[in-house]
């Protein structure tokens, strides 16, 4: 008994000293509804609970610089502060709606070694970043962030091969604790965490690479960086041209960057109900503020656009294509509708200089012609080609008038791409030009920082219907849920060529949507995108006319936004209003169902209400709609029938 005395003595001697050292820092959200812990010991972790539940549990953080120094290794605080902030944002572009509440409790904890860690609890997330204090510049090795969250998790993973991607993938649903280290994920992921979903992703990323993921031993994630590229080159296995230009050359290391600076934000977004997550915020709450003081001639609009639909206009008497007269026609559609923009898009310079323009094209007389019709013009390039002649062609461009680029084929993050995409940002600000990214990383903070960034892709969108038969209306309703927390997305919508599964096939040249007409109409409520195209062809458009003056009518940005029903990957609707409007969107998946939407969101008074439905055969022909105008109250209620990959839309406007 003696003996078993004085090894349990030293056990306890061994054990003693770490627990005296650990040190343990608790901040709520503003409802004490989120609860955050942070643990001080040999290292950095959190933990969190939602409604008294853990949903994660040490978690931990670390930054490795220079010679392999590990800030977050053996700790020592030296101070820690907590304030309160409440206040009202006001986005530069309203793309959920004209205000935000920003209201969170901060913890930041100042460590010896010249860095310090800020903590932000949310109601609706938590999040954190690095902060470092020295003189000279550093090296940044690696980061680590590990997610670690408890019970029996689902997650939907964008499942990724490599770091070279245009981020546009599907999401897979499964067991979080299956993944392994071979696993690897791009942002946002979203996990569900018994009633609770967690989503992770970033913002204020800036001069650093994005945050990726991998698999870990049970119920986490860990994340993982592109290495920071010391060369790069054209890999012409794909293109003959500059489209993919891969990093020949990775270093040991993922960024080069001052000393003294803040680190991008790791966010967590906290959903209570499916619904939470369409209304969630954080990134642009979290990202760096505007760096545009005049930002009145960012216009947001639609955009009728060419390459989805080939060019395939008919009843005219010229050759269309990529061509002079073929413009004029985009744009003489895109005037009737009071459509912003038309985009020339791949085919109108010959690529690799993006100043040499095909002789089929007169961009200037292009340009001027659509300033008689009051559309204005947005040219597509590669980002390689642009680069080049960076400065020379934004000058050149803005002097044709140009408003605006579509800058495609970036698909890395790593830091030299990062910074790229600020780099055009700021200098397409200066000449007053917008910009909408392609083949780009997930939206990150960019956009409140440079809101001339008005969308980008990173999203599985319609443009994949050329190709697959994977653009399913379940799909469909997984990306408000997933993607679009990060913000605008260009999916691409408008389809005109609608089918069922069953009836669906992919065409280039003459593609068409799976899921119904109302459906493709009820995307202009639900997809957030402040540059939002039209796919088809104008002359389908012309032919449709009844649809296209209906779209036209939707804005493109949100003064506010409600959520009336939400299942991921099931069925969504929402209100939204704009300038005293209000429109809603409703989406359904493969499974009919009936909703009932409640008009007790309307002020009193009446309205009329212009309905897009299904038609009454669209379970057999997906291209049937019906229109039905009415007058309803705020007291009234409408069941909607939903079929399989339906869709249902309404306008309201106050009756005086």
């Amino acid at each position: 008994m003696k003996k078993i005395i004085i090894v349990l003595s030293f056990i306890l001697l061994l054990i003693t000293p770490v627990a005296l050292m650990a040190q343990e820092y608790t901040t709520f959200s503003p409802d004490k509804k989120v609860k955050l812990v942070v643990t001080i010991s040999n290292d950095i972790s959190y933990s969190v609970w939602v409604d008294n539940e853990p949903v994660m549990k040490d978690s931990k953080l670390a930054l490795t610089i220079n010679d392999d120094v590990i800030l977050g290794n053996n700790p020592k605080v030296i101070k820690s502060k907590k304030r309160t902030v409440n206040q009202v944002l006001n986005p530069e572009i309203a793309v959920k709606s004209k205000t935000i509440n920003d209201n969170f409790n901060e913890l930041n904890l100042t460590f010896k070694g010249k860095y310090d860690v800020t903590f932000r609890i949310y109601e609706n997330g938590v999040a954190y970043r690095f902060n470092t204090n020295f003189k000279k510049d550093i090296i940044v090795k690696d980061e680590k962030a590990s997610f670690n969250f408890i019970g029996d998790n689902k997650v939907y993973f964008p499942r990724e091969k490599e770091f070279q991607s245009h981020n546009e993938r599907l999401y897979e649903f499964g067991n979080l604790d299956t993944l392994t280290t071979d696993d690897l994920s791009s942002l946002p992921t979203l996990v569900t965490a018994g009633k609770t979903k967690l989503l992770i992703t970033e913002t204020a990323l800036l001069n650093y690479p994005g945050m990726w993921l991998t698999g870990s031993k049970g119920a986490s994630l860990d994340a993982t960086f592109p290495p920071y590229a010391l060369e790069q080159k054209v890999d012409n296995r794909r293109w003959k041209d500059d489209r993919d230009i891969r990093v020949s050359k990775p270093a040991n290391f993922i960024a080069k960057t001052k000393g003294k600076r803040n680190f991008p934000w790791r966010i967590i977004c906290i959903a209570k109900s499916d619904g939470d997550l369409i209304t969630n915020q954080l990134t642009y709450q979290l990202a760096e503020s505007s760096k545009i003081e005049d930002y009145s001639w960012i216009k947001p609009g639609k955009v009728a656009w060419d390459w989805w639909n080939y060019n395939n206009i008919y009843d005219v008497d010229f050759k269309a294509g990529v061509n002079t007269k073929t413009y004029k026609y985009y744009i003489d559609f895109a005037s009737k509708y009071g459509i912003e923009y038309v985009i020339l898009d791949e085919g109108w310079y010959v690529l690799g200089d993006v100043l040499n323009i095909v002789p089929e094209v007169d961009v200037k007389e292009i340009i001027n012609y659509g300033k008689t019709k009051n559309v204005d013009v947005i040219l597509w390039v590669t980002w390689s080609s642009l680069d080049q002649k960076l400065i020379e062609a934004l000058d050149a461009f803005k002097s044709w008038g140009a408003k605006g680029l579509k800058v495609d084929f970036m698909q890395r993050d790593d830091q030299w791409m990062v910074d790229y995409y600020e780099r055009v940002a700021k200098e397409c600000a200066k000449r007053e030009l917008v910009v909408n990214f392609h083949g780009s990383y997930k939206p990150s903070g960019l956009r409140r920082t440079y809101p001339n960034v008005l969308t980008r892709e990173g999203v599985k969108g319609a443009e994949n219907n050329k190709w697959a038969n994977y653009i399913t209306p379940e799909h469909n309703l997984t990306l408000p849920f997933i993607r679009m927390v990060a913000g605008p997305m260009d999916y691409t919508p408008g389809a005109m060529i609608n089918a069922h599964k069953k009836d669906f096939s992919f065409n280039w040249n003459r593609p068409m949507s799976m899921g119904t007409r109302a459906h493709q109409v009820a995307m202009y409520t639900i997809f957030e995108s402040p540059l939002q195209m039209l796919c088809d062809s104008p002359s389908n458009y012309l032919k449709e006319d009844e649809t296209t003056k209906y779209i036209s009518k939707i804005p493109t940005v949100w003064d506010q936004t409600k959520v009336l029903h939400a299942k991921i990957g099931e069925y969504l609707a929402l209100a939204r209003k704009n300038k005293g409007q209000w429109y809603i969107g409703v989406m359904n998946n493969q499974e009919a169902r009936e909703l009932n939407i409640d008009f007790s969101f309307l002020d009193e008074g009446s309205y009329t209400i212009e309905i897009y439905k299904d038609g009454i055969n669209a379970d057999r022909y997906a291209s049937d709609y019906k229109i039905i105008t009415k007058t309803i109250k705020n007291t009234d209620t409408a069941k909607i029938n939903l079929i399989t990959g339906g869709g249902w839309s309404a306008i309201l406007k106050k009756q005086k």
